[in-house]
Order: structure tokens, then C-alpha cells, then sequence
């Protein structure tokens, strides 16, 4: 066991008014590291289908998100000489977000999204997608269609899958034998490191280090080309996967690729030592984030929240902030607007209430896109308006 968190609610499973008077389903959220293969994960699977057929996460309505997926497509389009005759795939391609930067350039694509809801907005935007969960079976008929992609992007989705080796013989099947996969995935280290402990939630059942995804793809015959750390999500590691017998090829990313293995032997990434302490880092920055809130409440001063996301459910939840210390939750993504946080049941409502109520200090639960709510709430920081950034340390700005 690394860090027990007790039991949580589904992180975004937002309430309605409704359900506000229902039993709320909580399930056990402990994360654990396996000796043997060095996977860290979480110990309790809820079925897919009850988490991802209809949901609220909508990547467009995050402008560092779209910047970020932008870059990455005009890069592959110019390096993988990619158009008309191409195709381009994404596993849980929400909303097109990323999609819709190679349809620009003329490259066809195929989004495949398990959430009906969103797979809806993505089509209205013009974006091919199926409504299905990916796997080995999709894959191969897809393959017997024709329809192989040159690149597969699957960002921020390998977290989610409980039948890891299916959907990486999944890969194999869809790729061309030239073709390359394109995953990021949130590294680790960063989350232990960085006290990320409100990334832990049912959604993600592993948290993965490059070791362990080396020795993934090399068992199902593709090798990790090259490799790059990126700071989205806390910090994350963006993986090029090439078909390649489970060997990683030559060049400048091979290089890159082993110095990062030779890395985590070096800080540990095998040995349960790395991962203890975790919990009590945890429990000393829950005591230093509840006593800021808390002697600002004495203080006077009301203080309001940013973000209904996933780790902002877990972060008041594990925290034991409610109602007694926040007023209510802003965010930008109009599905959520209306509902309620799950267990400490927060309203949310659109930024604009802000201005409205002007709150003197706002808890930024999105930390990772700070910078972005920051400028974007430029009009309430104008009329004094603070932010306190939570992780991985207290911050007022």
C-alpha cells in the first residue's frame, strides 16, 4: 500500500439537484505498488461501463489542452509527411479537441469515444467517431476494414484501461507496419514527487513509469521509439511507439529512451522505499491547506473554488472541505454548470459568478491549468481577487 484515501465517490459523477437526496455509491480508493513488475496502481476496477458512457469532461474547454494538442499535430503532420492518403486515429477522442487540427490540414481521421454524450459533440463538430470502448476486437475490425492508421494518438486513456495487454495488441493490429502511436500518459514520479495524490481516482487505475511501459509494449512487438517529458497534467510522459519487435530503434530517441530507463533504476522505480512516505506527505500538506482555509474563514474572508474536475472531487473530499469553508465551485464547461460536486455536493456554477459574488479568495482545484485560470479571471484579480494554488504546496497569489 502507498496511500489510502479511504472511501470516495466516483470523481465525476456530478450530482443534479435531484440526486442530492440519494444514497451517494462510495467505493474504496487505495493505491498500491506491485513488486513485481513495478506497476503503481489502484486496487478497486469500476466497471467501464459505469464510468465513461456518459461524461462530463469535455477536453476543448481547456485552452492549455488545446495548445498543447495543436503543436503535436502540425509537428506529426510536417515529420510523418501525413495527408489525403493518410488516416489518423484517437482513442477516447472526447470532443475532437485534437482531431480537428489534422481534418484542417486535410488528413482524415476517426475518433473513437466510449462516451456517447461526447461522441455526439464530436461528430456536430465534423470529427468520424465511433461510440465504443478500444480494444484487441475493435482493433482487428477496423484492420479487416482497411481502415490502418498511419498514427494513433491515445493521450491520458492507457490510465483507464484494466485489460492493459489487449489494448496494446490492440495498437499493433491498427497500426500500418510504418505507422506510429503517439501515447502520454502522467508519469509517476511527478506524482510522487509533486504530492499529486488528488490524480488518484477511480478513472485512473495505474500510474505508469517508463519501465513499466517498455517492458508493455516490447511483450506485444512494438518498441518505444523515443520518449519526452511534458509538463500537461502535472507532468506526463509522451511515448512514440513504432512497430519494432520490441526493440526501440536507432537514433537520437534511443538515447533518450535508455538515459530515462537508466534514471528510474537509479531514483528506485522497482523498490517499495521510492513509493513510502507518500502517504504521511499527503497527510502534512491535507493539515497545511485545511488551516489556510480555516484561518481565512476566521479571518473573515470568503473564499470560493475553481474547477469541478476530478481531483478537485477528491482533493474536498479527502480534505473535508464543504460548505462550512467554500461557498461554491466556478467552472467553465457549461455541462457541468448546475450540478453539484460529488459527496461534499459544492454547486457549481459559471465563472461569471465570480464578478457576481466576489469571493476574496478563489481555491484553484485545477491546479495543473493555473497559469490559464489566472489570466483568464484577469477581471476579478483586477478587484482584488486571490488565488490559492493547493499542490504540491499552499500558495496564495
Amino acid at each position: 500500500m502507498v496511500l489510502s484515501l479511504g472511501e470516495m465517490p466516483l470523481a465525476n459523477s456530478l450530482l443534479t439537484a435531484d440526486q442530492l437526496t440519494e444514497p451517494e455509491p462510495l467505493y474504496p480508493l487505495d493505491l498500491a505498488f506491485c513488486p513485481r513488475c513495478a506497476l503503481v496502481q489502484i486496487t478497486e476496477t469500476i466497471p467501464p461501463e459505469v464510468l465513461f458512457r456518459h461524461y462530463l469532461y469535455f477536453s476543448s474547454f481547456s485552452e492549455t489542452m488545446l495548445r498543447h494538442v495543436e503543436q503535436l499535430a502540425d509537428r506529426l503532420c510536417v515529420s510523418r509527411r501525413l495527408g489525403p492518403e493518410s488516416l489518423v486515429v484517437e482513442v477516447a477522442s472526447n470532443d475532437g479537441y485534437l482531431l480537428q487540427y489534422y481534418r484542417r490540414r486535410g488528413v482524415p481521421v476517426l475518433g473513437i469515444e466510449p462516451a456517447a454524450n461526447v461522441a455526439r459533440v464530436a461528430e456536430e463538430r465534423g470529427i468520424p467517431t465511433l461510440p465504443e470502448f478500444f480494444g484487441e476486437g475493435l482493433a482487428r475490425t477496423l484492420s479487416e476494414r482497411g481502415q490502418r492508421a498511419d498514427v494513433i494518438h491515445a493521450h491520458n486513456v492507457l490510465a483507464h484501461v484494466g485489460d492493459l495487454d489487449g489494448f496494446v495488441r490492440g495498437l499493433r493490429h491498427l497500426l500500418t507496419d510504418g505507422g506510429l502511436a503517439v501515447i502520454e500518459v502522467p508519469y509517476v514520479k511527478d506524482v510522487i514527487d509533486h504530492c499529486e495524490f488528488d490524480t488518484v481516482y477511480h478513472e485512473h487505475l495505474s500510474y505508469f513509469s517508463l519501465t513499466v511501459l517498455h517492458r508493455l509494449f516490447a511483450r506485444h512487438g512494438l518498441a518505444i521509439e523515443d520518449v519526452e517529458r511534458v509538463p500537461i497534467h502535472g507532468g506526463s510522459l509522451r511515448l512514440f511507439v513504432t512497430p519494432g519487435g520490441g526493440r526501440h530503434v536507432a537514433g537520437d530517441g534511443r538515447a533518450t529512451v535508455d538515459a530515462l530507463l537508466a534514471e528510474e533504476a537509479a531514483w528506485g522505480v522497482e523498490r517499495a522505499d521510492f513509493y513510502r512516505g507518500f502517504g504521511r506527505r499527503v497527510e502534512e500538506l491535507r493539515g497545511a491547506v485545511r488551516r489556510a482555509l480555516l484561518a481565512l474563514k476566521q479571518n473573515g474572508e470568503r473564499v470560493a473554488a475553481y474547477g469541478a474536475a476530478a481531483k478537485g472531487t477528491i482533493l474536498l473530499n479527502y480534505f473535508g472541505i464543504g460548505r462550512d469553508i467554500l461557498e461554491f465551485v466556478v467552472d467553465l464547461n457549461p455541462h457541468k454548470q448546475g450540478r453539484y460536486v460529488p459527496g461534499v455536493h459544492l454547486p457549481v456554477y459559471p465563472p461569471a459568478k465570480l464578478l457576481d459574488a466576489m469571493p476574496g479568495y478563489l481555491l484553484v482545484l485545477a491546479w495543473n491549468v493555473a497559469a490559464e485560470i489566472v489570466e483568464q479571471q484577469a477581471a476579478y484579480r483586477k478587484r482584488g481577487g486571490r488565488f490559492i494554488i493547493p499542490v504540491p504546496e499552499v500558495r496564495i497569489m
